[in-house]
């Protein structure tokens, strides 16, 4: 039997990272790591318990604790709403109507990707599905109008990211969940990171235009302002069903789940309106997002389980006075931090790296002296940051399925808009109020 929990910490990773790499499904690897965590431990119980009855005890209550939460139901609300406007013609009309707004722009509809993800992700929440219905509009587009194709599908895999960072987004209510931080906090503390990130994209691109001419159409597009004005047919529905959503939630009329059902509403007839719904369409975006819904739960609860045992074992107690024996400066901890979700990012994907780290790594933060909102933000940079490394950055796959171009050349074309992440970390780290500003302002 072991009970020192730094020593049981060690093996507790190794275990777990074994099961990972030996392609288990996460929540699987998640429970057996709990499971072995709990038999190895010297759990000084009366002779009349055994560990085995611990173990189911224990099993049972957090299975129970972490998903017996109204917050949650929010989750397969804002996936069933972008599932909708996936498999409709909303995502199509999006790009139209964005298309004679850009044009006088260096870079022009190279810009597209950056605003169509933008507002997409106001309307799904989540990254995967903002990459892949922009991406699958953009590139062919802006390929056949002669706009660089790596200046593309570098702006499509960083702007995609911004499904977790723009309101409403999965992860920040799987982050609001577990660690008991407002969720609609969260939302408005990630519009101004999320504006912030999506405006450095756009500087860069505008930069690259001026020094380099190839990389947009000498033949300029020509869009008059009546086309401008005809555009905001497309336009409207869609800010409308953002202002529906986003604007219950800030106004206070409505909670992120009960906005999340609005959405749902909202989407359907957003559908209907432009004759893109039907029964076949439903009947799909039922199912995947059923199948997202249950992926994710079971996550959540494994990680939820897993977190009960680091807790019943004192590790993250010991964790957080190791550390703080160490005598790091916040900032070197923050740092130290966030080099470590990038190296989870490269083989891990975002919704694992917050239920397996969070347990340990919040209380950590929390006794730095770091606001846990403000580490909500912090911690949905670094998964957008995994997003775009290889070998399992999900955006990067579906980027790939999208232009059929290989791996080597998407990560060349997104290393750019990476380094710009990391800036946009750099200043909210150096800035915190660029996170706290809005809530303090809201929640008065």
């Amino acid at each position: 039997m072991i009970s020192d929990p730094l020593i049981l910490a060690g093996i507790i990773f190794i275990v777990m990272f074994s099961f990972l790499l030996s392609s288990l499904w996460i929540s699987i690897s998640l429970f057996l790591t709990g499971i072995i965590g709990m038999l190895i431990f010297n759990h000084n119980l009366p002779p009349v318990i055994s560990i085995y009855d611990k173990i189911g005890d224990l099993l049972a209550s957090s299975i129970y604790d972490s998903l017996n939460s109204w917050s949650l139901a929010a989750l397969p609300m804002f996936i069933l709403m972008g599932e909708i406007l996936y498999k409709s013609s909303v995502s199509t009309r999006l790009l139209n109507g964005l298309m004679p707004w850009l044009t006088f722009i260096p870079g022009k509809l190279l810009h597209v990707n950056v605003a169509a993800c933008s507002l997409f992700a106001a309307i799904s929440g989540s990254s995967a599905a903002t990459t892949a219905t922009v991406g699958k509009i953009t590139l062919d587009e802006l390929k056949k109008r002669g706009y660089s194709k790596s200046l593309a599908i570098g702006s499509l895999a960083g702007s995609g990211t911004l499904g977790f960072l723009i309101p409403p987004s999965l992860i920040m209510i799987i982050y609001g969940v577990l660690s008991n931080v407002s969720i609609g906090k969260l939302f408005i503390a990630g519009i101004l990171p999320g504006v912030l990130l999506a405006s450095l994209y756009s500087f860069y691109i505008m930069i690259i235009a001026k020094l380099n001419k190839d990389v947009e159409p000498k033949i300029k597009d020509v869009f008059t302002n009546k086309d401008r004005i005809n555009s905001l047919k497309d336009l409207a529905p869609v800010f409308s069903l953002i202002l529906l959503v986003l604007g219950s939630i800030y106004a206070g009329l409505a909670t992120p789940t009960q906005a999340a059902a609005l959405g749902v509403a909202g989407s359907i007839l957003l559908a209907i309106l432009f004759k893109s719904f039907s029964l076949n369409i439903f009947k799909t975006a039922l199912l995947n997002s059923i199948k997202t819904t249950v992926m994710i739960s079971f996550i959540i609860a494994a990680a939820g389980f897993l977190s009960q045992v680091i807790g019943f074992l004192g590790i993250a107690r010991a964790l957080s006075e190791y550390i703080t024996t160490l005598g790091l400066s916040p900032l070197l901890l923050i740092l130290l931090i966030g080099l470590m979700y990038v190296i989870l990012g490269m083989i891990l994907d975002g919704i694992s790296i917050v239920v397996m780290t969070l347990p340990i790594v919040l209380s950590i933060v929390v006794l730095a002296g770091y606001d846990p909102l403000w580490f909500g933000i912090f911690l949905v940079f670094m998964v957008e940051i995994s997003q775009i490394t290889p070998p399992v950055g999900f955006s990067l796959f579906i980027i790939q399925s999208i232009s059929g171009e290989k791996i080597e050349y998407i990560l060349k074309a997104t290393l750019p808009f990476f380094l710009l992440m990391l800036l946009a970390v750099a200043l909210i780290i150096s800035f915190p109020q660029i996170v706290s500003f809005l809530p303090s302002y809201v929640f008065k």
